[in-house]
C-alpha cells in the first residue's frame, strides 16, 4: 500500500465537534470511545480535503474522492492525537504525550510502509516524566518527578510530522512523555472551553453556550493511501491541497487551520 503520513499542526483552536451536549459543556470535541482521545473523525477530514481540493480541481476532485455510487482513488484515516500543548509552571508550555500514542504512531507509520519507522518506546511510571531538565515538572495543578530525558529517536520520529524547521528546533526541549494514566487526565480534562454568545440589537444575550477546542500546537496525524494502485493520487493530492487546510466547525470566526507536514 502506498501512503503518506500527513502531520497536522493546529495553526489556531480547532472545534471537531460531534454535534450533542454532554454534561456542562454544549458543544463537545470528537472523543475516541475507549481512550477518550481527542480526534477527527476520516469522514470529517475527507470533507475537508475535499472542499479544498474542489477549489481547484472539480473534475478531479470526483476521481479523487469519490462521488455517491463510486468509491474514489483516495483513503483517508482518522487524525489522531500525538501532543498536546499543557500549561506549564516551570516553563511556558509543554508538549505532552504518552508510550501509547507513540506506539500508534509507530504502528501507523509501519503500516504505511516507512522503511524508517522503528524508534523505542520509552516506559515511563505514573507520578513521573521524561523531560528535559530535572527535578519537579509542573503541569497545570499536577506535579511530576523527572527521571530522564526524551529518547533522541522519539524526538526525531515526532519531529517528522511538523512542518516549520523553528518549531522542529523547540520540540527536543518541550517535548514530555508521561504514563499513560497521567496522559488521559490531560486528554479528557485539559483542553480549552470557550463561552460563545449570541447578542441583539440591544446588546443582550439570546444564546450563550459553551464550546471545547483543541489548543494552537496540538499535533495531530493522518494516513492517507491510494486505492486500486492509481499511481500519483497521493502527489495529485498534495500538490492541490499544500500546506494548510481548515477543518471543523468555526470557519467564520477564523478556526480550525492546519499547517500540514507531508511525510512520503
Amino acid at each position: 500500500m502506498r501512503a503518506k503520513i500527513v502531520g497536522m499542526l493546529a495553526e489556531t483552536f480547532v472545534h471537531p465537534g460531534t454535534g450533542q451536549t454532554t454534561g456542562a459543556i454544549d458543544l463537545p470535541v470528537a472523543r475516541e470511545a475507549a481512550t477518550d482521545y481527542p480526534f477527527i473523525a476520516g469522514s470529517s477530514l475527507k470533507g475537508a480535503l475535499l472542499d479544498d481540493y474542489r477549489q481547484q480541481d472539480d473534475e478531479g476532485a470526483k476521481r479523487i474522492f469519490g462521488e455517491q455510487d463510486n468509491a474514489g482513488d483516495l483513503l483517508v484515516s482518522d487524525a489522531r492525537l500525538l501532543l498536546l500543548p499543557v500549561r506549564s509552571l516551570t516553563s511556558a508550555f509543554k508538549w505532552v504525550t504518552c508510550p501509547h500514542l507513540l506506539e500508534r504512531l509507530e504502528r501507523d507509520l509501519k503500516r504505511s510502509g516507512k522503511a524508517d519507522a522503528g524508534f523505542n518506546i520509552p516506559a515511563v511510571e505514573r507520578k513521573r516524566a521524561l523531560a528535559g531538565g530535572s527535578g519537579r515538572l509542573f503541569l497545570e495543578e499536577r506535579s511530576f518527578e523527572v527521571t530522564g530525558d526524551v529518547p533522541e529517536d522519539v524526538v526525531e520520529a515526532v519531529g517528522s510530522l511538523i512542518p516549520h524547521k523553528n518549531v522542529r528546533e523547540r520540540l527536543g526541549e518541550r517535548l514530555t512523555i508521561l504514563h499513560d494514566d497521567d496522559f488521559a487526565w490531560f486528554a479528557r480534562y485539559g483542553l480549552p472551553v470557550q463561552a460563545r454568545n449570541v447578542l441583539d440589537t440591544n446588546k443582550k444575550s439570546e444564546n450563550l453556550w459553551y464550546e471545547e477546542t483543541l489548543p494552537p500546537d496540538t499535533l495531530m496525524y493522518s494516513v492517507l493511501a491510494q486505492r486500486n494502485g492509481k499511481n500519483g493520487t497521493l502527489d495529485d493530492v498534495k500538490e492541490k491541497i499544500g500546506d494548510y487546510l481548515q477543518v471543523g466547525g468555526n470557519e467564520t470566526v477564523g478556526q480550525g487551520w492546519f499547517s500540514l507536514g507531508w511525510r512520503d
